[in-house]
């Protein structure tokens, strides 16, 4: 059976439109991230990209109780900062790095008068620990 993408819940903030985000979308997800379990969540589903976790598994992982973990999955989810999808019987969330990419562009949108390149953040990016190579496909990498 094909893997069915579900509708966890509507999203708090209107969505990016292109290549930008609204300050109220931009507002609601950095208000998601501002909590120490749910950055951790996302995190952990950052790591697991591309193939995401299921519920059980990201619980474990950061020692959360369930139904918890279910309150903070549907603030993100609310948030545009994370997607559902059924693979049989399991639900297996991912973090929408779509999402996490238009919010970083917002943050940094204005950065040196409008030319966010003169900060060097590709630098910064290559540095992490993230393991991401420049240029990757958008939505690949984690």
């Amino acid at each position: 059976m094909k893997n069915a993408t579900l509708a966890v819940v509507g999203h708090a903030g209107p969505e990016g439109s292109g290549d930008a985000m609204s300050n109220a979308h931009g507002l609601v997800a950095l208000s998601a991230l501002g909590q120490p379990t749910r950055i951790e969540i996302f995190r952990t589903l950052l790591r697991a990209e591309p193939a995401g976790l299921a519920a059980g598994a990201i619980a474990e992982a950061i020692g959360c109780p369930h139904n918890t973990l279910s309150t903070h999955l549907g603030i993100l989810a609310r948030a545009g900062l994370v997607t559902a999808a059924r693979a049989g019987r399991s639900i297996i969330y991912r973090a929408n790095v779509d999402c996490i990419r238009l919010l970083i562009g917002f943050l940094v949108n204005d950065c040196c008068n409008g030319h966010p390149e003169l900060c060097d953040l590709q630098a910064a990016i290559q540095r992490s620990s993230c393991g991401c190579a420049s240029g990757e496909k958008a939505g690949s990498c984690g």
